[in-house]
């Protein structure tokens, strides 16, 4: 408590307020904009920063990581374009609370949601940082394999009234990751011989095809006049509904904070897994896809809660879990700063006064963003005529962003005339999505762990975490599937009586 509390009276300097507060801001206005994620914005900033103070510097580039994570949330809920792939599940449902006159519910919930997983967080962070960043250390190549096929069993949630459909289009999503160069070997496949597939498709663009292009596409076959045409609902959502988003939002958080602090879990794949598991505990999972706010509460809490989970190997263990945690590694470097233990002895007033500027930027997101709920959600009851076209330059200028090629721009394309048609079709792209980011990470440790066992599969037997999601997982599967299995048996039952 003595190191928190002298790290609170640090944070609360007038220049670390500034930091924060730009930081903050600045994340949030990047989030709104799709292609330019967290990531990119870092990267941009980081050599500004050399300029700065150390300390602030890098609370600046902490409150930028995280709060991009809630801007990437209005463009998902207000007009079906998620930013980045870990905004994917909040445009499920949130997008249908804004064509139900319940956006600002949703903004609300996801503001909420994201405060309460990041205050939780940083409390993780502060008390349990060494054991937890310890467990992530244990996982090998094996151990990944199991947790990739585990995160699998989340088709179930994306996949609608099919699983059959659902398990197509991740295979399609796979199929398609796998165009481009061999991760280990180096050499080109699927690529039939267009120079311009050597590099594969990035998600980005494949995100603003499916998702923004393609509801564009449908709105204007529809003739939609607005995405929203009747009398705004309340702004911040209450009683049973608060409720129901409050619990969702503690769920959400641990399994943010569970599979966060592993080594390459990307928050989209915690966003799926936390989806599946709200949508499981769930009184009526057949709500989830129409509007359930529980849907929007978890997701955005769970991809706040793994942020902040990154942090947990990389401030006591100096272990950059994901491409964000590595630029601020490169900001702490660039100080002549070591991540790891010794921060906490060396350098103890910095690594507290980092930590507690979490809180003041958690609630300085908060503070932020729900005044201004009001005024993004009246985006949904613009004329369509002028939306559409502004939604889809916005599409297109997001995934010529990531790249900076006009390969990236008829990606965005293709692959909107492609949802369109999946949506005509009734086809999920959520499953698709899943398997495109998924497929890649299950290759290479899949690949990596039959080098380690020399070709045989007995190692996952002999590791006790890869046993236990295995186990997990048959029993996931088992249970998604019980009504067909209980028919195929009574249909069996009936053929032997005959």
């Amino acid at each position: 408590m003595e190191n928190i509390l002298l790290g609170l009276q640090n944070a609360l300097s007038p220049f670390n307020l500034l930091y924060c507060f730009i930081g903050c801001l600045l994340g949030t206005m990047v989030g709104v904009l799709p292609g330019l994620g967290p990531t990119a914005t870092m990267a941009m900033l980081l050599p500004l920063t050399a300029y700065l103070d150390p300390t602030g510097s890098i609370i600046m580039l902490a409150g930028i990581f995280y709060g991009a994570m809630y801007g990437g949330s209005v463009t998902s809920i207000l007009l079906n374009v998620p930013g980045e792939a870990s905004s994917i599940l909040t445009a499920i449902d949130g997008y249908q609370m804004t064509k139900q006159g319940r956006g600002g519910e949703a903004l609300a919930i996801a503001a909420i949601g994201s405060f309460i997983a990041g205050t939780i967080g940083i409390v993780v962070l502060q008390l349990a940082a060494p054991p937890l960043a310890d467990l992530g250390l244990k996982f090998g190549a094996p151990e990944y394999v199991a947790l990739m096929l585990f995160c699998f069993t989340a088709l179930v949630a994306v996949s609608g009234k099919s699983k059959l459909r659902g398990v197509l289009m991740a295979a399609l999503g796979m199929q398609i990751a796998s165009i481009g160069l061999d991760p280990m070997t180096g050499m080109p496949r699927l690529n039939f011989e267009l120079t311009a597939l050597m590099k594969g498709f990035d998600v980005i663009p494949v995100l603003m095809g499916l998702f923004g292009i393609a509801e564009i596409l449908s709105s204007a076959n529809e003739g939609l006049v607005a995405i929203y045409t009747g009398k705004l609902g309340r702004m911040i959502p209450r009683g049973a509904e608060l409720s129901k988003g409050l619990y969702a939002s503690l769920r959400g958080s641990a399994v943010g904070l569970g599979l966060g602090i592993l080594p390459g879990m990307m928050p989209s794949v915690i966003s799926f897994v936390a989806y599946d598991v709200e949508r499981r505990s769930a009184k009526h999972p057949e709500k989830f896809g129409t509007g359930a706010i529980e849907g929007v509460a978890s997701v955005e809490a769970s991809n706040n809660a793994a942020s902040e989970a990154g942090l947990i190997p990389l401030l006591s263990l100096g272990l950059p879990t994901n491409a964000a945690m590595a630029l601020l590694f490169a900001a702490f470097m660039m100080y002549g700063l070591q991540p790891g233990p010794l921060l906490f002895t060396q350098h103890a007033a910095m690594a507290w006064t980092i930590i507690a500027s979490m809180y003041i930027g958690n609630a300085v997101l908060l503070i932020l963003n729900l005044p201004l709920v009001g005024l993004w959600v009246r985006l949904a009851m613009v004329p369509y005529r002028y939306l559409g076209p502004i939604t889809l330059a916005i599409c297109i200028i997001g995934a010529y962003s990531v790249r900076n090629t006009l390969f990236d721009v008829w990606t965005a394309i293709a692959f909107g005339i492609l949802g369109y048609f999946m949506k005509m079709r009734d086809w999920p792209a959520a499953p698709l999505i899943l398997g495109f980011i998924l497929g890649p990470a299950l290759e290479q440790h899949f690949r990596a762990t039959l080098q380690m066992s020399g070709g045989s599969l007995d190692i996952f037997f002999a590791r006790p975490i890869a046993v236990l999601f295995l186990g997990v997982t048959t029993l996931v599967v088992l249970f998604s599937f019980r009504k067909s299995i209980r028919q195929h048996l009574k249909k069996l039952r009936l053929f032997k009586a005959t």
